[in-house]
């Protein structure tokens, strides 16, 4: 293991918004910067995802649930509104797109690859 916290710090300036791609698919409106990749799993872990207003993200599954944390805005899941600081925890298998009329900026943890549904 490497001891040099260095190593393991990402800095905002060294680091762009990209296009959400997945599986071929490029989602309009949506973009991602990866804050952890696990280089087993071959895919980022924590990530930021950016939403413009009116995006969204299709009905999909978490095999290993996930962790959601909103940085700004706001984002609707399963027709509730989350807010600026609202953080939401998904249970293994839980279900739900992703909408926002405003746009808005969320950090994610997903241990497992989504299934789209």
């Amino acid at each position: 293991m490497n001891t040099d916290i260095n190593n393991y710090i990402v800095r905002k300036h060294n680091k762009e918004w990209q296009p959400l791609i997945e599986n071929e698919i490029r989602y309009t409106g949506i973009s991602v910067i990866s804050l952890k990749y696990d280089e087993d799993k071959k895919r980022s872990t924590t990530i930021l995802l950016k939403f413009e207003a009116g995006a969204t993200y299709p009905y999909h599954n978490h095999p290993g649930g996930e962790e959601i944390f909103v940085l700004s805005g706001e984002a609707i899941l399963e027709n509730v509104l989350l807010s600026e600081g609202d953080y939401l925890y998904t249970p293994v298998n839980f279900k739900h797109s992703v909408t926002t009329k405003t746009g808005c900026t969320m950090l994610f943890v997903v241990p497992e690859e989504v299934e789209i549904l």
